[in-house]
């Protein structure tokens, strides 16, 4: 893929997760944000322990963090962990379901098109492995957000 097509589908793949960002509400926005920024700062401290340790490789060696991981983080799972909030906060087990549920179809099926299309490999992780490198997040995530809650609900 060329370096043009690349930054268009990385421009375009940022600018259509945003788009459903309005419609969370400026409310719930303003109370899941914090949480979200934290799950993705997390997420690129994350991604550069698994590029070091080779869990997995792209396979446009230069810059590849902002060509192929970076886009990634500030599109879809950006606004997904957004929306994940939103939708299933205050009810762990329907939160897990669907973190677990979203992460299968990311560890099992979108890894496989990324080989295909030759664009990222997993290497030092099998699928289970990388669902579980996925999923962990979610326990943090939902920790992160409860602490959150509970310092805004006793704050003086």
């Amino acid at each position: 893929m060329s370096l043009k097509n690349q930054r268009l589908i990385n421009i375009t793949m940022i600018l259509l997760s945003c788009l459903p960002i309005p419609f969370i509400g400026r409310r719930s926005l303003k109370r899941f944000l914090p949480a979200a920024i934290f799950i993705i700062i997390f997420e690129v401290l994350n991604v550069h322990i698994a590029r070091k340790r080779k869990w997995w490789v792209t396979y446009k060696k230069s810059n590849s963090f902002l060509r192929f991981e970076f886009p990634m983080i500030v599109g879809p799972f950006f606004v997904s962990t957004l929306w994940i909030l939103k939708s299933t906060y205050g009810n762990f087990k329907k939160f897990i379901l669907l973190n677990a549920s979203i992460n299968t179809f990311f560890a099992f099926v979108i890894t496989k098109v990324t080989e295909k299309l030759k664009l990222a490999k997993l290497i030092r992780l099998n699928q289970f492995q990388f669902f579980l490198y996925l999923f962990y997040k979610a326990f943090i995530l939902y920790g992160f957000q409860y602490l959150i809650d509970r310092k805004r609900r006793y704050k003086w």
